[in-house]
């Protein structure tokens, strides 16, 4: 079950490096590979979830609802899965479409609160051994920050493109 996490883990980290590796390093490929380890990030945590349900718990409903009651940290865990479940199902083109692309990226940006969760999730479960949680941590932050920085030059070069086109509002 942990191996599972792990996994799960890694490969939600993993899907979100492609776009500030997009923005940052000029590198186009891990965007075509994106959608696939996003995908693996939901299947190892919906396995996780099964595992835990079946072989921690043996399918036992009652059990399994007061443990999520009972320990945050199985809380936090099942919303990151859950989290992930719309983000899996709307992983198609064709979700693409019928949602706009600017409604389904707002709706995938959650993938950050699933990996926040997630993160979360690990470090509650952690007794003694803080590395792993820290090293996601890390990972995680830099990421968001990467993201953030790409998403202010953008803006920051939007602004000045229309500045220099004197399509300044300021000035009417």
């Amino acid at each position: 079950m942990n191996r599972l996490g792990f996994w799960t883990l890694t490969f939600l980290v993993l899907s979100l490096a492609p776009t500030p590796a997009k923005d940052l390093l000029g590198l186009a490929w891990p965007i075509r590979i994106r959608r696939l380890v996003g995908l693996l990030a939901f299947g190892y945590g919906a396995l996780h979830l099964a595992w835990y349900a079946a072989l921690d718990k043996f399918f036992d409903l009652d059990d399994v609802v007061a443990d999520v009651s009972k320990r945050p940290f199985i809380t936090v865990g099942l919303a990151a899965v859950l989290l992930l479940l719309p983000l899996a199902v709307t992983s198609t083109d064709r979700w693409v479409q019928r949602l706009g692309y600017r409604r389904w990226k707002r709706l995938h940006r959650l993938t950050y609160l699933a990996a926040g969760l997630g993160l979360l999730h690990l470090a509650w479960r952690v007794k003694a051994d803080r590395l792993k949680p820290e090293v996601f941590g890390v990972a995680l932050g830099l990421l968001l920050v990467l993201r953030l920085l790409a998403a202010a030059r953008r803006g920051s070069s939007r602004k000045s493109v229309a500045l220099d086109a004197g399509l300044n509002p300021r000035r009417s």
